[in-house]
């Protein structure tokens, strides 16, 4: 929920003046076991649903702590998640709000039976090895409530592949562009010289020998010439679609 819910929520009845009070508070904290101190207004003041990290958590650990949460939300991602986890949480909350993003590696718990979507944004990739990355950020923006066009595997080894992609992306009036790159992470500067909306580049970890786990990728986005392409961490897909969705979704606002 962001603030907005919180008092949609509080107007129709479903919660009380006091919960809506905590919910909007800067230290509304819950000690969840002995491994979470869990803030249950961060999701009012950022508009980004609530991310549990899950690779290094136990499968328990993280359905503990969704199991606590989701009292308060419709919706929680678990990142970096195993079929482990996906197993362990079903048990904790309705099966019915589970399902497994595989390739994102993601868990989505999501009480809600439909979402309009506000929002719209693009997410291409350089190679089919991005892939992964690229659909972490687009179930991120999706819960958000954005709209996501996707291209894959349109790096610059082949460039005449991207031209298509990128041309439907920009009629249909996407508001920002995610491109996963990684090798020499050439593809979010290509795309930045040609586009009228921001582009957030994502290095992955993907190449040879010396800078093949993103460094190398990382530093060529970091020094691109094309103003208007901003850089997250390598295979951090999560930011980058909490971005995207947020400018999108800002920019759409009134």
């Amino acid at each position: 929920m962001n603030a907005r819910e919180v008092l949609e929520r509080l107007q129709r009845g479903e919660i009380d003046i006091s919960r809506a009070e905590q919910l909007l508070k800067l230290d509304f904290l819950e000690r969840i076991g002995e491994h979470a101190v869990f803030d249950h207004g961060r999701e009012a003041r950022r508009g980004i649903p609530e991310i549990v990290f899950g690779e290094s958590k136990t499968p328990e650990v993280a359905a503990e702590i969704v199991s606590k949460a989701i009292s308060d939300r419709d919706i929680m991602l678990v990142s970096r998640a195993s079929p482990a986890h996906v197993k362990a949480i079903s048990k904790a909350v309705d099966p019915s709000w589970v399902r497994y993003e595989e390739r994102a590696r993601m868990v989505v718990v999501d009480k809600r039976p439909g979402r309009e979507s506000k929002g719209l944004i693009g997410i291409l990739t350089a190679g089919s090895s991005d892939i992964g990355v690229a659909e972490e950020a687009k179930v991120v923006a999706e819960a958000m409530g954005c709209r996501v066009m996707v291209s894959y595997d349109v790096g610059v080894a082949a460039l005449h592949r991207l031209m298509d992609p990128l041309i439907k992306m920009l009629e249909a009036g996407v508001d920002c562009l995610i491109v996963v790159a990684g090798m020499e992470g050439a593809l979010p500067t290509v795309i930045s010289g040609l586009s009228d909306v921001p582009v957030i580049g994502v290095p992955t970890s993907v190449g040879y020998g010396y800078g093949g786990k993103g460094e190398g990728a990382l530093m060529g986005m970091l020094q691109t010439c094309s103003p208007g392409l901003v850089v997250v961490n390598i295979d951090n897909g999560v930011a980058a679609g909490a971005t995207a969705a947020l400018i999108s979704l800002r920019s759409r606002r009134g």
